[in-house]
This record gives structure tokens, sequence and C-alpha cells, in this order.
């Protein structure tokens, strides 16, 4: 009989440290697939922005020389990423490509400029940089004009800083809630052994004796659901991979240890508070309480 009352106790001790391992790595698995999300939000937003492009026209008269000397000054900027230099020639076939029509024998002559087109680095991407630059580009004799879309640049970063935002907020949100699903799962598993809690304090066990194995185990629990959580989320990273080639997320190592090291970090931080204040409660019940 005692034999089979210590099985049950143990069998139903497995199942509530399994139920709390569970909840934890499920919980640490959204957590790290937003933080993924908000990390890479950072990279997507610097591609977004290097991708656009402005153009000097130059002035059909400009010196080869000029125009060589003036590509390689701006490509050693700091504020450059690359430049391409394209004839007038090259720009006349392009449009015709996009025209699907011969403009130049119809009008008798090429009416477009040589043009230099610069991608500048993302922190620089804004409309008082650009502004700074076409003065700058201006003075110079060979240069006709400065072309690109004001507006469409000042749109851009707007609603990039506006989905930065919300995906910090709900970052946050993510976390706190988070918190608080990890923190009711530990609390239930410390409260199925608050008899057991009680009886060490009535044959003289200090505070932090009772205190110290729960906490052990709890840094374990949540060590090993930020294991796993770390496990499901690369093994999605790698399926989206395989389906969607050109995302390449399970290739970057380097987010990816960040995100991993995060979960782990978190579980362990999360699962040994909520487990400490839990245990601060049940160790100042008095012995009535215990039934409520």
């Amino acid at each position: 009989m005692k034999n089979s009352f210590e099985k049950f106790n143990r069998k139903r001790l497995r199942t509530a440290y399994l139920s709390v391992v569970i909840s934890i790595s499920l919980v640490l698995f959204v957590l790290g697939a937003f933080g993924f999300l908000v990390i890479n939000a950072g990279n997507i937003a610097r591609q977004v922005r290097e991708n656009f492009s402005f153009s000097v026209m130059l002035k059909n008269d400009a010196s080869p020389v000029e125009v060589k000397q003036f590509q390689k000054e701006l490509e050693l900027s700091p504020y450059v990423k690359n430049t391409e230099y394209i004839s007038k020639e090259e720009a006349a076939e392009l449009l015709k490509e996009d025209l699907d029509e011969e403009f130049v024998d119809f009008l008798g002559y090429n009416p477009l400029m040589n043009a230099i087109d610069i991608h500048l680095k993302a922190e620089y991407v804004n409309t008082e940089q650009l502004t700074f630059m076409e003065k700058e580009f201006l003075q110079k004799d060979f240069v006709r004009e400065v072309v690109y879309d004001r507006p469409l640049i000042q749109l851009m970063n707007d609603n990039i800083e506006r989905i930065g935002i919300v995906l910090i907020a709900g970052f946050l949100l993510l976390t706190l809630i988070a918190i608080g699903l990890i923190n009711s799962s530990i609390r239930l598993g410390i409260y199925s052994k608050r008899f057991t809690i009680k009886t060490m304090q009535l044959v003289g066990a200090t505070k932090g004796f009772i205190r110290k194995p729960f906490i052990f185990k709890s840094i374990q629990h949540g060590f090993l659901g930020a294991l796993i959580a770390s496990g499901l989320l690369y093994t999605s990273l790698y399926y989206l991979d395989q389906n969607i080639p050109d995302l390449k997320a399970a290739q970057n190592l380097n987010i990816l240890l960040l995100v991993f090291s995060f979960l782990v970090l978190i579980g362990m931080f999360i699962s040994m508070s909520c487990t400490f204040f839990a245990m601060k409660k049940y160790l100042r019940l008095k012995t009535d309480q215990l039934y409520f």
C-alpha cells in the first residue's frame, strides 16, 4: 500500500514538473519568435533604406576625368554605400526595355543624360541629409540636377518608425504575458506541494533550506524549457527557409545565438523569480490557511 502511494506521488510530481516545463517552453517559443521578428525588423528596415537610390544628373559637356574623380570621392565618403555610373546610352536601353518602344529613333536624338546612381547607408537616408548633399553637389559645374523622391523618403522613414514602435510595444506586452503565464504554472506546481512545505517547517527546517531545492529545480525547468523553445524555434525557421529560400532566417547564426541566449537567460530568471515569490507566500501561510 505504501509503495503504491509513493509511486502515485512520484507520478503526480513528474506530471507537475512536465506541465511546468511544457508551459515554459511554449511561452518562450512564442516570445523567441516575436523577438526574432523584432531583431530582423531592424535588418529589413536597413535593407529597405539602402535599396533607395537617388541620381546625380551630369551635364553633357562634363569631363570624364571630373566625373571619375567625383564618383571616386563619393565611394570614399562615409555616408555612401555604393555608386553606379549610367551613361545616357545605357539609360536609353533601359528605358527602351520598359517602354518596349524605340523612342530614340522616333525623337531623332537621345534626350537622356549621363548619371551617377547613389545608394546611401541606412542611417543617412533622410530628407535632411539628402537636402545637404543636393546643395553640395549642385555647386559643382558638371552637375545639372539631383533627382530623388522626397515625399517617398519621408513616408518610408515614418512607416519604419511606426512599425518599430509597434513591434517593440508588442514584444514588451508579450514579455509581460509570458511572465504571467509562467508564474501561474509555477504557482500551481508549488500549490500542490504546500502541505509538504508546511510539514518541513513544522519539523524545524529553515525557510532558506526549504526554498533552496525549489529554486534549484525552477532554474532547471527554465533552462530545459528554453532549450526546447530554442529547438522548436530553429525547426520552424529551418522549415520556413525550405519553403521561402530568400528568407534565410535559419542561416544568420549571430541572431540565432542572440535569441537562444536570451531565451535561456529569461527562462531561468523568470522561473527562479516566480518560484522565489511563490515560496515566500506559502512559507508565510498558517496551517489552517492551506485549505483555502
